[in-house]
């Protein structure tokens, strides 16, 4: 019989999850940060500060389910576009995460990993990201993966360049497949989006041509182990086609 990680005592009110079938690697797309603090009449940066408390829960629950890796949706490329204060609040926070978290990173064995044009983010969070990259790199437990500066299309388009700069003069799905930000992660098999939005907003456009879709109201700050278990759970109760019958 599959295991359930529902319906004991110290799991009461959380949905059921087979742990046999859980997602190898879920992605993120962390939304609704700044309507959480509109609706409390607070600064944007506020909504962002308390998002942090979501990913701390989620990236331990992940790590307790045995998913293999997580990707969260922390920067766009387009996210440039909003007003210097808060990029340069949101830098900071960037900052604070990775030096407040990577005690609890290192003793729960998660590997840290960045996709995206990350050098052009600000030489103190590079310089930050990087140590702990580099810290993280032999943990064996959940891989997270920040996409920082990180666009679908850009990816693609990068990608192609690094083949054409490897000397491909012809570019297939395999080929454009090994020259991604991450080529040795697999696809993820769920996309949990918070705060309603029914889109992809630029996020991994290639390695989601086949993975489950999960939307919910929820804003991300709000987001948390039980509702990222009723997101597991609805993954569980469909049949992946993968493009087939």
């Amino acid at each position: 019989m599959p295991t359930l990680l529902s319906n004991r005592p110290e799991m009461s009110g959380l949905p059921f999850v087979d742990k046999t079938r859980i997602p190898a690697h879920i992605a993120v797309i962390m939304d609704g940060n700044g309507r959480w603090a509109k609706s409390r009449r607070l600064p944007r940066i506020f909504g962002h500060r308390a998002g942090i408390a979501s990913v701390r829960e989620i990236v331990r629950t992940c790590g307790e389910l045995g998913v293999k890796a997580l990707t969260l949706y922390a920067f766009s490329a387009e996210n440039w576009t909003r007003p210097t204060a808060e990029i340069h609040a949101l830098m900071r926070l960037l900052e604070e995460y990775i030096v407040r978290e990577a005690p609890e990173l290192q003793k729960n064995r998660v590997r840290l990993r960045a996709i995206g044009r990350v050098e052009a983010l600000p030489a103190g969070a590079r310089k930050k990201l990087a140590e702990a990259i580099e810290a993280t790199a032999p943990n064996k437990g959940l891989t997270l993966v920040l996409a920082l500066n990180y666009g679908g299309r850009q990816e693609i388009v990068d990608a192609c360049n690094r083949a054409l700069q490897a000397g491909h003069k012809k570019i297939d799905e395999k080929t454009l497949a090994r020259f991604l930000d991450a080529p040795d992660c697999p696809a993820p098999d769920l996309l949990i989006r918070t705060s309603g939005e029914m889109r992809l907003s630029n996020f991994l456009l290639w390695e989601c041509a086949y993975t489950e879709l999960y939307v919910t109201k929820t804003l991300w700050p709000d987001f948390r182990k039980s509702h990222l278990y009723e997101a597991i759970a609805e993954y569980q109760r469909r049949e992946r086609r993968f493009g087939g019958i």
